[in-house]
């Protein structure tokens, strides 16, 4: 069985990754749709910030990695963000290591090393079982910038700035948008047989996503689910467009409304789509008429609905990986 998923976030301002650099303006990623740029946040960002809840004490997970923030040292080194593991990769011991994957790009002695501890069948690469795509806002970037002037360093400060930096006053580029995002994942739910427990507190922790945006960013915006459509199915595909999210306009109120192209192919009279392996949860329910809603809830085949997506995610995970 596959679990397909497109989760929809709340919208908010945002200016994700770096948020201000001086003189470099591009500090939001974007991609072309058409005629427009619309904001992204990949899916590493997501995965890393996934990776920390599990390691939380709420989910108190094993981990493998942990990331190592700049110190002062004890050599010359370039001090900068790294990556730590505490030993080789181990996806019966670690969460990250089973959901997330791993690849060991070794060689020479240190393959050797691998080898003599490990054995020569310890696979040197796993695949992820959490699929992602990248998170694509809903609405157009707009070429809309906030500039904040950094105060200058005085020149008695306690430390001395150095390199790029500078001691002198610089304005500061903020590119800012104001969207919800949309971002699918995926899971084959075979391949959580052997830690289902990890999996169901995988999906609780997409439920309340946060701390996305990575390096110096200061934008407080969450990726938990305003709204979310989950399938399971036998199939190896979700069969229909995963990025399905939609918003306009209200001409009146200029509030925002979204739909879903999916939800109205499974509104449809006679839908091609089973509406039994369909889980509907969060905001996009409140949009419902009650004729629509009785529709998708009434006969043999009916939709799973939900007004919260974090209790729609335990459903789910229930249903896939059974009760803990």
């Amino acid at each position: 069985m596959n679990l397909f998923a497109t989760v929809l976030t709340h919208p908010a301002p945002t200016a994700n990754y770096r948020g201000e650099s001086e003189l470099n303006r591009t500090v939001i990623q974007k991609l072309t749709d058409g005629r427009h740029e619309y904001p992204i946040v990949s899916p590493e960002a997501m995965r890393n910030a996934l990776r920390e809840i599990l390691a939380s004490s709420k989910y108190d997970q094993h981990s493998n990695r942990e990331r190592i923030h700049p110190t002062a040292g004890e050599g010359d080194e370039k001090q900068q963000l790294a990556v730590k593991y505490k030993e080789l990769p181990d996806p019966t011991k670690y969460v990250d290591d089973f959901l997330f994957g791993y690849l060991l790009a070794v060689k020479g002695a240190e393959l050797q090393r691998i080898r003599k501890e490990k054995g020569k069948d310890y696979p040197l690469k796993r695949d992820s079982i959490l699929r992602m795509n990248l998170a694509k806002g809903l609405e157009p970037y707009r070429h809309e910038t906030v500039f904040t002037q950094s105060p200058m360093f005085h020149k008695d400060n306690a430390w001395k700035v150095g390199g790029e930096g500078g001691t002198g006053s610089a304005l500061l580029h903020r590119e800012t948008a104001d969207t919800a995002f949309q971002y699918p994942f995926a899971l084959n739910c075979d391949d959580c047989r052997k830690h289902p427990d990890w999996a169901r507190k995988l999906l609780a922790a997409i439920g309340e996503l946060a701390n996305v945006s990575g390096n110096h960013a200061r934008s407080l915006f969450f990726m938990a689910p305003a709204s979310i459509i989950v399938r399971l199915t036998d199939q190896l595909c979700p069969g229909y467009e995963q990025y399905h999210f939609t918003v306009r306009r209200d001409p009146a109120t200029n509030e925002r409304i979204y739909e879903s192209k999916l939800l109205k192919k499974l509104l449809a009279d006679e839908p091609f789509l089973p509406r039994d392996q369909f889980y509907i949860g969060g905001e996009i329910i409140e949009g419902l008429s009650e004729k629509d809603r009785a529709k998708l809830e009434s006969g043999e085949k009916k939709v799973t609905l939900d007004p919260d997506p974090r209790r729609l995610l335990v459903t789910v995970a229930e249903r896939a990986f059974g009760k803990e």
